[in-house]
């Protein structure tokens, strides 16, 4: 049985530490990760728990990437990559020759290089504007060192692995102009100002543990980011239902449209 009171002030006391408001995030599937967390260092309430994390860092950097679950993969889901890259993308590139483009909680950064990758080939010219950010700092310096494993490296193609990786043991790096091309910067999307102006927003597999009220506010302030006509790409498992009363309008499945 929780202790709401106990549960409450642990809110309110990482709110102040890390700046993250739990409130924002579904509750039972929270408290069952932090409970995991909990029992394995000895923690008997909440409050306790936080004490443990303010007093160790090494702790307290393991929690966050706990709770920010930095599962990620070059060309997650390769069948909507390939329709980003056959249809969404042409039809940007027609009505605008340079994007603005937006990778929001993008962990290690395969989904910026996916991205960069596939503008590469299209248009080998011109380098559209990416910007990828995340809460967490330091998989944003994962992400800018450009080094990954077998794991990440799996939807690759042969091609592409040969142009863009050099392979080093059992590592694989990304080509230094690719890397060039991403402008890597922290970001808490439940806290801090959007930039606007942007032809594609992706936000793929991060607001899973999100409450309704905050997706709903977070896809509203995407909306207000995205130029008319711009897109929205979401995760697999993150269906916009209520697309139509935010404002967006259906385009395929998993991408959404802001009206002209």
């Amino acid at each position: 049985m929780i202790d709401e009171k106990d549960w409450e002030l642990f809110k309110q006391k990482f709110k102040n530490k890390a700046s993250i408001d739990l409130n924002d995030y579904k509750p039972a599937q929270m408290q069952r990760r932090i409970n995991n967390l909990m029992s394995r260092y000895g923690a008997q309430t909440y409050v306790d728990f936080f004490n443990l994390l303010d007093k160790d860092a090494k702790l307290y950097k393991e929690f966050i990437d706990y709770m920010t679950i930095n599962v990620t993969e070059f060309f997650r889901t390769p069948e909507k990559f390939a329709e980003l890259e056959t249809k969404v993308l042409p039809e940007l590139l027609a009505k605008n020759p340079r994007l603005n483009i937006w990778s929001a909680g993008c962990s290690v950064g395969a989904e910026p290089y996916s991205l960069a990758m596939i503008l590469k080939d299209m248009t080998p010219n011109v380098k559209h504007r990416i910007l990828a950010t995340d809460l967490d700092i330091e998989m944003l310096g994962k992400a800018k060192s450009g080094v990954y494993t077998n794991t990440e490296f799996k939807n690759i193609s042969t091609n592409r692995a040969s142009k863009y990786f050099k392979q080093v043991n059992n590592t694989y790096i990304i080509d230094e102009d690719i890397r060039s091309r991403i402008e890597f910067k922290q970001h808490n999307l439940l806290l801090d100002k959007f930039e606007t102006g942007f032809d594609l927003i992706l936000c793929r597999n991060v607001v899973i543990y999100f409450t309704e009220e905050a997706k709903d506010g977070l896809y509203r302030r995407f909306l207000s980011a995205l130029k008319p006509g711009g897109v929205m790409f979401v995760g697999g498992t993150e269906a916009i239902l209520n697309f139509r009363d935010i404002g967006f309008v259906s385009y395929l499945p998993f991408f959404y449209r802001k009206p002209l």
